[in-house]
């Protein structure tokens, strides 16, 4: 077997009712219950424009090297419909991935649910208006090389974040997170309680009800000094 040169075809895959399910819960609320440490590095942010505000699939994982997109290109045959790619790049920001061409046969050919790249892409004039979720580093003219190696559906690592093939990835405006297929649904009833006590937090902030004594109790515990004295320098 041609390792670094491989192209999975099958993966296992996330059920589809709790992909759905995922997509009513902010991704904060889901990374709070995960430990809070699922979320990709911030340099992997939304450049587009998507009518809704949660992108949710399971990831059909591209590993690239760096600046090089054959493997991309690879991915753009052999991806379905709802799938999210996700492309590692060596975390190179020198060259963009794909541009406009690339991108639109995935948005308009193969209806993937969206795209997470540890790199930059180009042609952001068009791309920054579509309805497709682009997450990337940013842009550059510079295009990329077309060598290889590269692998298709292997665990990969994105945003400082290990990602397997069937993972679920979930975003919004605040970012991207991964939750594992194999925990995704405890992981949703875990998420959903967070939500509910969530939005009760912020509807006593607004009515002024909150109660805020857990601080004072923490930092004692914690063993902060409270000084009530003007700092002299």
């Amino acid at each position: 077997m041609s390792v670094g040169k491989r192209i999975y075809l099958k993966r296992n895959l996330p059920d589809p009712a709790i992909v759905e399910e995922f997509k009513k819960i902010p991704a904060s609320n889901t990374a709070d219950v995960m430990g809070r440490s699922c979320a990709m590095n911030p340099r992997i942010h939304l450049v587009s424009s998507p009518k809704h505000q949660m992108m949710a699939g399971p990831a059909f994982t591209v590993k690239c090297r760096a600046g090089d997109n054959l493997a991309l290109h690879a991915a753009l045959n052999y991806c379905n419909e709802g799938d999210v790619l996700v492309v590692s790049n060596e975390e190179d920001t020198t060259r963009s991935l794909m541009g406009e061409v690339m991108m639109a046969y995935l948005y308009l050919q193969k209806k993937i649910a969206g795209i997470v790249l540890d790199g930059p892409i180009r042609d952001i004039d068009e791309i920054g208006k579509w309805d497709l979720p682009v997450y990337c580093t940013g842009t550059t003219p510079g295009g990329p090389y077309k060598e290889g190696p590269g692998e298709l559906n292997v665990p990969i690592s994105c945003g400082g974040i290990s990602v397997n093939p069937g993972d679920i990835i979930l975003a919004d405006p605040d970012g991207v997170i991964v939750i594992p297929r194999k925990d995704a649904a405890h992981i949703l009833e875990d998420a959903k309680k967070f939500q509910a006590a969530d939005e009760g937090k912020l509807e006593k902030t607004r009515k002024g009800t909150i109660n805020r004594d857990w601080v004072y109790k923490t930092l004692e515990a914690k063993e902060f000094e409270i000084i009530d004295e003007v700092y002299e320098a």
